[in-house]
């Protein structure tokens, strides 16, 4: 059986054409010197029964350290990434603001066959992009979760 996971996309209108979104930079020695294709949605796996959009805001609030906004979320879909494992994403617009991010931390014997283990941040910073450098920064895995916001609000649009 596929892992899942569920990720919570935040959005907000910006000055100009485009969108903005709330995503977040992956933490840890991998992803310390990388920035494109470094960047993911918050999201985390859940288990078999449990709601997939309580389960997105519970782990949009362990990556963030503050809760996920009261807002009304829009199920996006469920996508398959490269690994196999199933995100299901949910959408939201708000003007999440928060002043600090605290991740919560996962242990890694870091160097590599040091046998010395560390804790590291599941990520490292987070922060509102626009959609277009986003399609830049996120794994390639999640461009079809962006793209189905996208069309979301072009449903919208009157």
């Amino acid at each position: 059986m596929a892992v899942r996971s569920a990720g919570l996309l935040l959005y907000q209108q910006n000055s100009g054409a485009e969108v903005d979104v709330w995503i977040a930079h992956m933490g840890g020695p991998f992803w310390e010197r990388k920035d494109e294709r470094a960047w993911s949605i918050p999201k985390g796996e859940y288990p078999e029964g449990e709601d997939p959009l309580v389960a997105a805001q519970r782990e949009f609030a362990e990556e963030m350290g503050v809760p996920a906004p009261s807002a009304d979320y829009v199920l996006l879909g469920t996508f398959r990434q490269p690994s196999g494992k199933l995100i299901t994403a949910f959408a939201a617009e708000s003007a999440f603001a928060p002043e600090k991010i605290l991740s919560n931390t996962f242990p890694l014997e870091w160097p590599k066959g040091s046998g010395t283990v560390q804790d590291f941040p599941e990520i490292d910073r987070a922060e509102w992009i626009g959609e277009s450098e986003a399609r830049i920064k996120l794994v390639k895995g999640q461009l079809p979760i962006l793209d189905a916001l996208l069309e979301h609000l072009r449903e919208r649009r009157p």
